[in-house]
């Protein structure tokens, strides 16, 4: 079967970078997974890509090394299993705030015995190849979405559940249920939770994983951050649209001050 060479590089210690995709787009999806990132995570949640269309993309990033992952629209066993079959080799689950929930995304994850995952890979496998019954359970990742106050509070009780391989930090639902408004970098007690969180993962074993932009990488992989988002199709494009827009503008003007003085 396939290796999740993500979850490998998580083993050896080493910081991922993936980006997010939120266009429902098969082709953005194959143009993002031909710049090198780690993975790459589809994001079903928020935004405006649904199932047929994760298909798509899910087969556009298999023309390349990068690990597809999906963020599924809520921790519900139907969709964990669709995504899955679909080719998805990690799924990221919103809202996990408990440890019967998390064991709930442990379970949607896993064949029997580690979990009650339904077998029915039709396109895992082919993607991911022979032996996929074999194998799904520890090349799959599980990663529950650490996002409330709640989750931290009991953030001790959920890395201990066996199965779950990282947790995903969402910084705006975070934030809010702090008091705070939403950021990818408030202070305070956003700050401290955010330590917090990378220091009971390595205690348990598990890969602290966080939603952030390029600016951001170096301080969360300083605090113990493997998993790190730091691009995203729909800011790279604005980002790149606007720069663009800003250098013709910029140089027409320079050069109408050189022709007429």
């Amino acid at each position: 079967m396939r290796k999740n060479t993500a979850m490998e590089k998580w083993a050896r210690g080493e910081v991922t970078h993936g980006a997010w995709l939120s266009v429902p787009s098969s082709f953005s999806a194959e143009v993002m997974a031909h710049q090198g990132f780690d993975w790459l995570c589809i994001d079903m949640q928020h935004g405006v890509i649904d199932y047929q269309v994760a298909l798509t993309m899910l087969q556009a990033i298999s023309t390349t090394e990068t690990v597809p992952i999906v963020r599924v629209p809520w921790n519900e066993m139907g969709i964990i299993g669709k995504v899955l079959d679909a080719g998805a080799m990690g799924v990221i689950i919103p809202m996990v705030n408990s440890v019967e929930e998390a064991r709930a995304a442990v379970a949607a994850c896993r064949y029997f015995p580690q979990g009650s995952r339904s077998f029915g890979p039709t396109r895992a496998g082919y993607y991911a190849g022979a032996n996929y019954f074999g194998e799904a359970n520890s090349q799959v990742a599980c990663i529950p979405m650490i996002e409330t106050k709640q989750a931290v509070d009991r953030l001790d009780d959920i890395l201990s559940v066996p199965g779950v391989n990282a947790v995903y930090v969402g910084p705006a639902d975070l934030s809010i249920t702090l008091g705070l408004p939403p950021g990818m970098d408030n202070g305070g007690a956003f700050e401290e939770a955010r330590i917090r969180i990378a220091e009971r993962c390595a205690a348990h074993g598990v890969t602290a994983g966080i939603h952030a932009n390029a600016s951001l990488a170096a301080k969360h992989a300083a605090a113990g951050y493997r998993m790190i988002t730091i691009s995203g199709d729909v800011g790279s494009i604005a980002a790149g649209a606007a720069a663009d827009l800003k250098l013709a503008r910029g140089t027409a003007e320079a050069g109408k001050k050189a022709a007429y003085g």
